[in-house]
């Protein structure tokens, strides 16, 4: 195992349990890798009462006799699907919190009618999974392995042989192309992408994106971090492998993060601090991760991060580093960032 793919499991579990990953899970993951490579095309469907293909970012083309209904997809993109009409029924990945309610990753989906093969890491049911009789698995991919998110290494093997799947990237790519694949799908899948609700949702996108340029050109002094909050630990992320934040340095973000020699250590995602030294980096606005694994800004008690002066400024705002892949969902977290540049106040 390279030292680069240890340090990016370590990261997907992060992203799964705010770093409480062990080690052996770690080296679990390890023993299952996806070896397809990564490849980029466009989804493409025949008549939709004929046969179905799509190719997706691994470059494996999935074809069925006819367009799948009984869909499976890790809950963000499911809630993505969701939002252009395609309803599916079967998920995996954070769908509900302790209490029941949707998850923030679940979107506008009614959870209490969904399917739920595994809400946290590492835990998928085979079994209900098989008895479900699944036509295709869709999830996302963080590596050019074509790892499949949430997709438990020890049982991906069992998993992949009842099913086909459809990997979408979010690895080291601005946003617009994962918006665009999935916008690809969901057509493919027999969306109606031409109806107003979708095609107004893609333009308030764009009008958000320019709004977020403007803002960040008027205002280049005002400097953005982007971090994630565990018990023990702050993490702070670096831009070039995240498809927001690539994105918003596109459009003129002034981002502060660390240097890639440090970054080097966690494959490229993050520097991991002590909430000691949480003030390493000087920001006027923090994106915190909004993830319900992770520690919200609220719940923060440590005294250092509350002298942070973006803190004490009352600029800290939510981030999402899985966003829903839908144009609808990606608005609003383009817009919160352009209103915060807009009415920062410069405190670092």
């Amino acid at each position: 195992m390279s030292n680069a793919r240890a340090a990016h499991l370590t990261r997907r579990g992060i992203l799964a349990a705010g770093g409480a990953l062990g080690l052996g899970a770690v080296l679990a993951a390890c023993g299952d890798d996806d070896s397809s490579s990564e490849g980029s095309g466009k989804g493409t469907t025949a008549a939709k009462s004929g046969a179905w293909s799509f190719k997706d970012d691994r470059g494996t083309t999935v074809k069925l006799d006819k367009v799948p209904t009984k869909i499976v997809a890790f809950v963000g993109v499911a809630a993505a699907l969701y939002d252009y009409g395609i309803e599916v029924k079967g998920v995996f990945g954070p769908t509900k919190t302790k209490d029941g309610k949707a998850d923030v990753q679940a979107g506008d989906m009614d959870v209490s009618k969904l399917t739920v093969f595994g809400n946290v890491w590492d835990q998928f049911n085979v079994e209900q999974y098989a008895a479900f009789a699944p036509e295709v698995l869709i999830s996302t991919t963080f590596d050019s392995a074509g790892t499949l998110w949430y997709v438990p290494a020890a049982s991906a093997s069992k998993i992949a042989k009842l099913a086909p799947s459809v990997a979408v990237s979010v690895y080291d790519r601005q946003i617009t192309t994962p918006l665009q694949r999935v916008w690809e799908l969901a057509e493919s899948l027999g969306a109606d992408m031409k109806a107003a609700k979708v095609t107004d949702a893609k333009k308030r996108f764009e009008a958000a994106s320019e709004r977020l340029r403007a803002a960040a050109k008027a205002h280049p002094d005002i400097k953005v971090l982007a971090g994630s909050a565990a018990q023990d630990v702050f993490y702070v992320s670096g831009t070039n492998l995240s498809i927001d934040l690539e994105y918003f340095k596109a459009l003129g973000v002034n981002f502060v993060e660390p240097p890639a020699s440090v970054l080097k250590a966690s494959g490229g995602w993050y520097e991991s601090l002590s909430w000691e030294n949480v003030d390493k980096y000087k920001a006027d606005i923090i994106m915190m991760d909004d993830r319900t694994a992770t520690i919200q800004p609220a719940d923060i008690t440590e005294a250092t991060w509350k002298k942070l002066p973006a803190v004490k400024a009352g600029q800290v705002i939510a981030r999402s580093p899985e966003p829903i892949l839908s144009y609808d969902k990606c608005v609003a977290m383009v817009e919160n960032l352009a209103k915060a540049i807009e009415t920062a106040k410069k405190v670092s």
